[in-house]
């Protein structure tokens, strides 16, 4: 990747070859899309891998073993968002040398936390084990997934900064690239190695411990490819100066804290669903699905905000930063109303393919409709946190956060003696509702420190 510079037109947004603000949007957020959705397929297939074992208790050992490796990997999401809007910023303000130590930054807090990981996997997978429950054979197979898939923790959190740094140099086919790489690793080895070697759960949780490692070793491969030439030669003691390393901890601690809350209310939701009965409990958990698919559609967005305001915060340009943060907005919001519709339509076709109980299916039709109005409340939320990742304004993620949590404890304490189930989804829909809310009342802040600077030359592949 060479330094360059392009020109900046009167509006502000970059002239010469770079494409419109709208094709620029859809370009980067479709392969984030496409990505997303190959998660949910390879959870499909090591699903459909257990379930095809003798003992029922392996599909609820890696159903379990799923759920702890997921939140621990979505609590430290903070590393690939800092990275992407780091890396964006220095893209943008034409910082080639701050591009390179960003990401060795990020890579070696990835290393260090994944490192801790492993050094602390016995109390942390007893813990969580604990903690979720479930027989002594689904304890134990959820054990055997934990103890190999673990290992991949150094390598799945460094995975999660090569992401970031491809999406904060626009680079988007290139991590759809990798993502579907590393899911098609994963698929293989899960069934050569538990019907080829016979390794049953264990064998798929060392198939997810095995890609991560190979996928690791492509991306840095692809990050050496991508290096800035002609920088200085590097200097490690610059890896370690004092302000760019307080204002990284700063950031991933904001965002840690601000992912936490997420958890915490989706961890709530959960539970005080389950106080109003099984069948509540699980109609919730199909309608749920509804807001993991406008997630995963609406993601790509999100990042693609990340990407384009980061590198407008780069450079100073309070145009361009206006421009992607309408138009990413623009584009959630009209795929948010085609998730509603779709709902409105499908809704109910859609909750018997998810379930085939009677009691079940009733209940989630019930509470269908907040699962139809979701997508065009949290919109504003989701693309509001990918412009502040961009911007790199941890410290209002959090704070906005905090307040949304508030909102969402005094709600269904509040709703639920009166309205049960319905109180709850109400709740839930206000706490969506306020996150936006909160992003957009902070909004104005971003970039009015600049002053009446011109903006500075964003340098581009």
């Amino acid at each position: 990747m060479g330094k360059a510079t392009a020109r900046v037109n009167a509006d502000g947004c970059m002239a010469g070859p770079t494409p419109g603000w709208h094709r620029r949007i859809v370009v980067l957020a479709l392969p984030i899309v496409l990505a997303n959705l190959s998660v949910p397929l390879l959870s499909a297939v090591d699903t459909a891998v257990a379930g095809h074992l003798p003992d029922q208790a392996s599909l609820g050992g890696v159903a379990l073993g799923g759920l702890f490796f997921n939140a621990m990997i979505w609590g430290l999401g903070f590393l690939r968002m800092a990275t992407t809007g780091l890396v964006a910023q220095a893209l943008g303000a034409g910082n080639a040398e701050e591009m390179r130590l960003v990401q060795l930054r990020a890579l070696f807090l990835a290393i260090l936390l994944g490192l801790a990981i492993l050094m602390l996997r016995h109390p942390l997978i007893d813990g969580a084990l604990d903690l979720l429950g479930g027989s002594a054979a689904v304890t134990e197979a959820a054990r055997a997934y934990c103890d190999t898939r673990i290992w991949s923790a150094p390598a799945a959190l460094a995975n999660s900064v090569v992401l970031g740094y491809l999406l904060g140099t626009q680079r988007a086919k290139l991590g759809f690239g990798l993502q579907l790489l590393l899911n098609f690793f994963n698929m293989v080895l899960a069934i050569g190695l538990v019907y080829g070697l016979g390794l049953g759960v264990a064998g798929i949780g060392a198939a997810t411990a095995m890609a991560d490692g190979l996928g690791l070793v492509i991306g840095l491969g692809v990050l050496w490819r991508l290096r800035p030439h002609g920088l200085p030669p590097f200097e490690p003691s610059v890896l370690w100066a004092r302000a760019p390393l307080v204002r990284l901890f700063g950031i991933n601690r904001d965002i840690f804290l601000r992912t936490a809350c997420l958890i915490g209310v989706t961890s709530l939701f959960a539970r005080l669903g389950a106080g109003l009965g099984d069948t509540v409990l699980a109609g919730n958990a199909v309608l749920l699905n509804f807001q993991t698919f406008t997630s995963f559609g609406l993601d790509g967005f999100a990042y693609a905000a990340e990407a384009l305001v980061g590198v407008a915060v780069g450079a100073r340009d309070r145009s361009s930063l206006r421009a992607a943060s309408r138009i990413s907005m623009f584009w959630a919001v009209l795929s948010a109303a085609g998730f509603s519709l779709a709902y409105l339509a499908a809704g109910p076709m859609v909750i018997d393919g998810l379930t085939n109980q009677a009691v079940v299916r009733a209940i989630a039709r019930d509470y269908l409709p907040w699962a139809i109005v979701l997508p065009v409340v949290s919109v504003w939320g989701f693309q509001f946190d990918g412009i502040f990742i961009g911007a790199t304004r941890a410290r209002e993620l959090r704070n906005g956060m905090v307040v949304s949590l508030a909102a969402f404890l005094a709600a269904a304490f509040a709703l639920m003696p009166i309205a049960g189930n319905h109180g709850l989804w109400g709740a839930y829909a206000l706490f969506m509702a306020v996150r936006g809310i909160c992003l957009a009342w902070f909004y104005p802040r971003i970039g009015a420190e600049w002053g009446d600077r011109p903006p500075q030359p964003a340098f581009v592949e």
